[in-house]
C-alpha cells in the first residue's frame, strides 16, 4: 500500500513536471528562475523573491493577478505573496514523498500574469535531508547452511531500505567479524545494493552448530545513519548440490495490454541430487518488488511465468525479475536467476487536451491573431504513438498556431470578428495521434463575442414625409421617429433631439421626446402662411464613444376650410357686399346684368365656391350660374314687371364644413333712354376704374412672371444636381375666370404635386403620376362634374376633372 502511494505521487509529479516544462506560444513571454530549498522546512519558509528576480514591480503583481498555476486540486506546495511577490513554502514537504527515490527533485511551478498573459517558470529543488536510518525487512533472519557447502556459497539477504535517495540511502553494509563468512554486495543500481553472505571455508557441524552475525547497513549522511539485522547460521547436513538453470539469461518482448494468464516465458533448472533433495521448485526471489506479483505469476512446478494483471507500458518499460530455483532437501539448495522482460508500446492512450489559459469573452473588434486561449496536448504513449496533430475541423473565425515547444497550440483569430453576425462560437478542437489505429479527442470551448459601438442607428425611412393638418392644436404629437441598432446594451441604447443650427428657424417651434422620438408641434400652423419646411432629426447612441446618424423630415401642410368665402363684387362705398345696376326694360333673355366676384383664401375644395340665390323677388326674371356667379335674365321683361328686384346671392366653398358669404344686389328697371344716359355715364366711370384695374394687373402680371422664371430656374438647378428635396412652387395661373382661385404645386425628385384651387378650370386634370399634397373632397354635383377616379388622401395618383369650362 506504502508503495502504490509513492508511485502516485510520482506520476502526479512526472505529470506536473511536465506540464510546467512546457514554454508558452509566441505571443506569450518566457522566464526561467531556479531556487533550492531542503526538505522538511516549516510552513511560510521563503523561498525566493521572484518578483525582484524577475524585475517586477509589486503594482505589476496585484494589477495584473500574479498567481502560481497547479495542475491538481490538492493543497499546493508552494504559494506566491501577490503583494511583495514572495515565494514561500505553504505546506511542509517531504521528499521522499514527492519525489521517492530520485536523484534530483526538482518541482517545476508555472506563474502567470494577465492582461497580457505573461509566463514564468519557476524550478524550485527540494534538496534531501538524510531523515531517514536503513531499516531491513527483518529485525532476525535465520539462514540454513548445509555443511556440505563448499567455501564460496552464496546466501542472498534482504536488502534495507533507506527512504532517503543518492547519497544518503544505503552505501555499505558491514558484517560482524568472523572467520567464516565474508560478505559480498552486488549493486543493481539506483539505490539498490543486495548483500550476500559468502561461505570462506567449509563448516563443521559437530564443532559450531550455529554462527551467529550481525549486518549493519549505513547510508551516506553526515554523520551516517544504520540500521541492523540479525542473522542466524544453523549448520545442517546433506543436500550439497544447487539446482542450475539450463539458461545463462532469460529476456523477452512483451506488448502491454496482453491478456491476463498468458505464458511469457518458461524457466528450468536442474539438480543433481536424488529424492527429495533433487526436487526443484521455483519462487520469486526475495528481493522482488511487490508490484511484481501483482502483474506476473509464477507455477512453482513448471517454471511458467504468466500475466497476472494489466501491463502498462507508461507505468513500467520494464521489469527484471529474480526467479528462485530450490530443491526440497531438508536444507533447500537455491539458485537465482534474472528474468528481463521488455514491454512494448502500443497506441491505447488517446490525447488529452487541457486548456491552460481562457479568455471567454473577445471584443468583436479584435484584431486578426489575437490569442483567445492557450491549449497543451499530451499523449502518455511513445515514440509514434505520442505524436500529436491538433487541429480545428470547422469554419470559424479562429485557427490553432503551433509554439515552439511540442503538443502546446494557442487558439487565435484568422478573419475579423462580427458580433451582430455571430455572437457565440463552439470551438472544437480535435487532437489525433499517429498511431495505428490512431486515437483522438475533442475539446470544445465556448467563445463570446462581446459588442463594440460599430453601428451607427439607423432610421426606418429616409427621408421622413409628414403631411400635417394645419391649425394643429400646440403641445400635440404630430409625428414619430424610429431608428434602431444592431449594437447591443448602451450602444443600442438610442436617444433623439432635433437639429437646431443650419438656420432652420421652424426647428425651434418642436420637440421629441428623446426615449421614443415622438414629436410635438409647439405652435400651429398656417397652410396660408406656410405650405412646407423641413427639419432634421439625430438619433444617438449611448456608447463610448457614441455614433449618431441624421434624418431629414419634410413637413408638407395641409389646407383645412378655415377662410370663409370675400365678396370682392358688388362692394358698395361703405364696404358692404351690396350692389345697384340699372337694366334697359328691353332687353332680351338671356341678359348679363352683372357678375358676382367672390375670393376663398383656402385651396382645392375648400376653396372652390358656389354661387346660390338664397333671395330673389321673381324667380322667373333672373338666373344664376352656380359656378360663375353670373346673373342673366331669364325672360324678356314686361309693363307688368316691378321696377326694382332684390337678388341676395349665397356665396360658399365646397369644405366638409362650408363656410359661406352673401352678396346682395338690387336690379333696377329702367327705360332705355335713362339706360343709354346712364350707361354713358357709367361707361365713362367704368374706363377711369378699368384703367386703374389695368394697372394693377399689369404689376400683378409681372410679379407672377417673375415668380414664374424664379420656380423655373430653382427647378432646373434641383433637377440637376439631383436632390430629393422637397421644394414647393407657387405655380399661379393667369387666366381670371371671374372667381379668384389658385393652384400650387409641388415637386419632390422625379415626381410633382399639385394642389387644387378654384381657379382651376373645370376639366382640367393634375399631371399624372403626381402624389397629391390634397385631401379629396367628395364630388357634391351630380351631373356637371365626373371624378374618374377616387384617389387617396395622401398617396394621390392620375385624376382628373371634367365638366364645362366657364
Amino acid at each position: 500500500m506504502e508503495q502504490r502511494g509513492r508511485r502516485t505521487w510520482r506520476e502526479r509529479w512526472l505529470w506536473l513536471s511536465c506540464f510546467f516544462a512546457t514554454v508558452a506560444f509566441r505571443s506569450v513571454s518566457l522566464a526561467q528562475i531556479r531556487y533550492s530549498i531542503a526538505e522538511e522546512v516549516k510552513e511560510g519558509t521563503v523561498v525566493g523573491h521572484i518578483a525582484k528576480d524577475l524585475g517586477l514591480d509589486k503594482s505589476t503583481l496585484s494589477n495584473r493577478g500574479y498567481r502560481i498555476v497547479h495542475g491538481s486540486t490538492e493543497e499546493p506546495l508552494f504559494q506566491v505573496n501577490q503583494d511583495d511577490g514572495i515565494l514561500y513554502v505553504n505546506r511542509k514537504i517531504d521528499r521522499e514523498d514527492v519525489c521517492e527515490r530520485s536523484k534530483a527533485c526538482v518541482i517545476e511551478l508555472k506563474t502567470v500574469l494577465e492582461n497580457p498573459l505573461e509566463v514564468h517558470y519557476v524550478a524550485v529543488e527540494v534538496l534531501d535531508k538524510n531523515d531517514n536510518a536503513p531499516i531491513f525487512p527483518e529485525k532476525e533472519k535465520q539462514i540454513e547452511v548445509l555443511e556440505s557447502a563448499l567455501p564460496g556459497a552464496r546466501f542472498q539477504i534482504h536488502a534495507a531500505h533507506d527512504g532517503d535517495s543518492g547519497l544518503l540511502s544505503v552505501q555499505q553494509y558491514k558484517l560482524s567479524p568472523n572467520e567464516d563468512f565474508r560478505l559480498e554486495v552486488k549493486d543493481r543500481g539506483v539505490d539498490r545494493k543486495t548483500p550476500f553472505l559468502i561461505l570462506q571455508k567449509s563448516l563443521d557441524r559437530e564443532s559450531v552448530k550455529t554462527h551467529n552475525l550481525l549486518l549493519t547497513a549505513i547510508d551516506g549522511g553526515k554523520p551516517p545513519k544504520s540500521g541492523e539485522m540479525k542473522i542466524t547460521v544453523v549448520v545442517v547436513d546433506v543436500n550439497d548440490n544447487h539446482p542450475v538453470f539450463t539458461k545463462d539469461s532469460y529476456s523477452v518482448q512483451l506488448q502491454e495490454n496482453t491478456a491476463i494468464g498468458t505464458t511469457i516465458i518458461q524457466v528450468n533448472a536442474t539438480d543433481l541430487d536424488d529424492g527429495a533433495n533433487g526436487e526443484v521448485v521455483y519462487s520469486f526471489s526475495d528481493d522482488v518488488h511487490g508490484k511484481v506479483g501483482e502483474y506476473f505469476d509464477l507455477n512453482a512446478i513448471t517454471g511458467e511465468l504468466k500475466i497476472s494483471g494489466i501491463i502498462d507500458y507508461e507505468e513500467s518499460n520494464r521489469y527484471e525479475i529474480d526467479i528462485q530455483a530450490s530443491d526440497k532437501g531438508a536444507v533447500p539448495l537455491t539458485m537465482d536467476k534474472s528474468v528481463i522482460i521488455e514491454i512494448i508500446d502500443m497506441n491505447d492512450n488517446a490525447p488529452k487536451i487541457e486548456v491552460m489559459s481562457y479568455s471567454k469573452a473577445l471584443p468583436e473588434d479584435s484584431k486578426s491573431g489575437t490569442t483567445v486561449a492557450v491549449i497543451t496536448v499530451k499523449d502518455s504513449d511513445s515514440g509514434i504513438n505520442g505524436k500529436v496533430l491538433c487541429f480545428i475541423n470547422q469554419d470559424v473565425p479562429f485557427t490553432l498556431n503551433p509554439s515552439v515547444q511540442n503538443n502546446m497550440f494557442s487558439v487565435v483569430t484568422k478573419t475579423p470578428l462580427d458580433r451582430e453576425k455571430h455572437s457565440q462560437y463552439d470551438v472544437t478542437i480535435i487532437a489525433k495521434d499517429a498511431g495505428e489505429p490512431s486515437l483522438s479527442s475533442e475539446k470544445t470551448i465556448r467563445i463570446d463575442i462581446s459588442d463594440v459601438n460599430d453601428n451607427s442607428p439607423q432610421f426606418l425611412l429616409s427621408p421622413y414625409t409628414l403631411y400635417l393638418t394645419e391649425n394643429n392644436s400646440p403641445g400635440d404629437s404630430i409625428f414619430k421617429v424610429q431608428a434602431t441598432d444592431q449594437d447591443e446594451g448602451d450602444n443600442a441604447l438610442i436617444s433623439y433631439h432635433i437639429f437646431r443650427g443650419g438656420g432652420n428657424l421652424l426647428s425651434s417651434f418642436l420637440n421629441i421626446n428623446p426615449v421614443n422620438g415622438y414629436i410635438s408641434a409647439l405652435k400651429s400652423f398656417d397652410f396660408e402662411k406656410l405650405k412646407t419646411f423641413r427639419f432634421y432629426v439625430v438619433a444617438t447612441d449611448s456608447g463610448s464613444p457614441p455614433s449618431s446618424s441624421n434624418v431629414s423630415v419634410n413637413v408638407f401642410l395641409l389646407d383645412q376650410n378655415d377662410n370663409p368665402p370675400v365678396i370682392l363684387h358688388p362692394v358698395s362705398s361703405n364696404g358692404s357686399a351690396e350692389g345697384v345696376e340699372e337694366v334697359p326694360r328691353n332687353v332680351p333673355a338671356g341678359h348679363l346684368v352683372t357678375k358676382v366676384r367672390a375670393y376663398d383664401a383656402d385651396i382645392g375644395y375648400n376653396g372652390w365656391l358656389l354661387f346660390s340665390l338664397q333671395e330673389v323677388s321673381d324667380h322667373s326674371l333672373f338666373g344664376l350660374d352656380r359656378y360663375t356667379g353670373r346673373i342673366r335674365t331669364l325672360r324678356s321683361f314686361t309693363e307688368t314687371d316691378e321696377a326694382q328686384h332684390k337678388l341676395v346671392i349665397l356665396v360658399k366653398d365646397n369644405g366638409n364644413v362650408s363656410l359661406s358669404a352673401t352678396a346682395t344686389v338690387v336690379v333696377k328697371l329702367v327705360e332705355p333712354k335713362e339706360a343709354i344716359s346712364d350707361s354713358d355715364v357709367k361707361s365713362a366711370a367704368t374706363d377711369i376704374g378699368d384703367s386703374g384695374v389695368t394697372f394693377y394687373l399689369m404689376i400683378t402680371l409681372a410679379s407672377v412672371s417673375t415668380l414664374f422664371l424664379i420656380s423655373i430656374i430653382v427647378l432646373i438647378a434641383m433637377q440637376c444636381s439631383k436632390t430629393t428635396d422637397v421644394s414647393s412652387k407657387y405655380l399661379p395661373e393667369t387666366n381670371y375666370d371671374g372667381t379668384l382661385c389658385h393652384s400650387i404645386q409641388y415637386r419632390s425628385g422625379e415626381k410633382r404635386y399639385m394642389l387644387v384651387g378654384p381657379r382651376m378650370s373645370i376639366g382640367s386634370t393634375i399631371v399624372p403620376g403626381s402624389n397629391g399634397n390634397t385631401l379629396v373632397v367628395p364630388d357634391r354635383r351630380s351631373t356637371s362634374v365626373e371624378p374618374q377616379t377616387t384617389p387617396n388622401p395622401i398617396e394621390m395618383n392620375t385624376w382628373s376633372y371634367r365638366g364645362r369650362p366657364t
